[in-house]
């Protein structure tokens, strides 16, 4: 018997039989795919995004104004306040010492004698010869009343006066510079010389210095001079003398700022009774401000970008960033002088983490 469908037909009746139902399929998958219907909003935006998102949980502090101790350390030299090396003024033998080393003199005392024979000889020859011209000056100024002797005459012999005088007095200097004396009071140093020696001007005896007082000179930046005034007091240290502080004052301030350092010279006295302090010594300083109303945040709140400072502050439950100059520094602190006030509440946690406008919520706020 012949098969009414052939096997092309049975073919064509199958596919028509299934395109609806892959149509169907097909229509389910792409509806699956996207995941979305009709009224439905789609995901979250990025957190920290302005004007929505959840909360960016911080730490922060309220600013609140407080004293603070500004100090400033600089390196200074310690020097007497009077200081020389003992020389003699005229070249001579060493006849006498009349002092030992490392001995307190008091000024005007004799510290060395030089031989002075032939200085005592011109002085008596000068003074032979002065006695002599004022003996003929005071017989010619009578005769010059007589008309004996001229007025040219007379005022040679006046002139050969006077000449014989200043040759007296340079003898008096000499002799007198054959005493060497202690100039001011102090402490002298080692000796260099020996009786016998050879002095001159360039010989050094020994050393002078008066350290019952210490004149510490330093520099100090530019920055800092609207601080400076004289009598403002200050702290020095040593290595030799470890754990101990010298207190002394500011005396005097140099007129000029160095160019190239842009620093300028200040010397303070130290009083030095115990003589601890000796000339050359290296002394560390500490110069200390004090001020009011300074506001400072601690150093993890600030934000450096571009060679700027920035912090945030919290405003209404939302970070502000806002540009801020710094100043001196303590310990974890940082003095902020412009850019905040008081009662302002800084973020000091999780600033990396905010950007200018995002919600931020405080933990502990302090």
């Amino acid at each position: 018997m012949q098969n009414p469908f052939p096997a092309r037909r049975l073919q064509a009746v199958a596919l028509a039989a299934l395109l609806p139902l892959l149509a169907a399929c097909g229509g389910g998958e792409s509806a699956a795919g996207s995941g979305a219907r009709p009224g439905t909003p789609g995901p979250p935006g990025p957190p920290g995004a302005r004007g929505g998102g959840s909360a960016v949980t911080v730490l922060a502090t309220t600013v609140a104004p407080r004293a603070f101790e500004d100090r400033f350390t600089a390196l200074g030299t310690a020097r007497a306040v009077e200081s020389i090396e003992v020389t003699s003024r005229i070249a001579s033998v060493v006849s006498r010492i009349r002092f030992a080393e490392g001995q307190d003199v008091a000024a005007g005392q004799v510290l060395v004698e030089l031989d002075s024979k032939e200085i005592a000889a011109e002085l008596a020859v000068a003074q032979a010869s002065l006695q002599q011209s004022r003996s003929q000056f005071e017989r010619s100024r009578q005769l010059a009343d007589t008309r004996v002797i001229s007025a040219s005459q007379l005022e040679e012999l006046e002139a050969r006066m006077r000449m014989d005088e200043a040759q007296v007095q340079a003898g008096k200097a000499r002799l007198d510079n054959a005493t060497i004396r202690a100039p001011f009071a102090g402490a002298l140093g080692l000796r260099r010389v020996s009786l016998g020696d050879l002095v001159g001007p360039e010989t050094v005896i020994t050393t002078l210095d008066d350290t019952r007082s210490i004149r510490l000179e330093f520099t100090v930046p530019e920055g800092f001079l609207g601080e400076l005034h004289k009598g403002m007091a200050i702290e020095a240290a040593g290595a030799a003398w470890p754990g101990r502080l010298f207190s002394g004052s500011v005396t005097s301030i140099d007129s000029r700022i160095d160019p190239t350092t842009r620093a300028v010279m200040v010397v303070a006295t130290i009083p030095n009774p115990e003589r601890l302090l000796k000339p050359g010594m290296f002394l560390t300083v500490e110069m200390q401000r004090s001020r009011r109303e300074v506001l400072m945040v601690p150093e993890e709140a600030l934000s450096p970008r571009q060679g700027k400072q920035y912090v945030f502050l919290v405003r209404e439950g939302r970070a502000e960033e806002r540009e801020v100059q710094i100043g001196s520094r303590a310990p974890g602190l940082v003095e902020v002088s412009t850019g905040i006030a008081a009662g302002d509440v800084v973020v000091t946690e999780g600033v990396q983490r905010l950007r200018d406008g995002v919600p931020v919520q405080v933990l502990a706020p302090g």
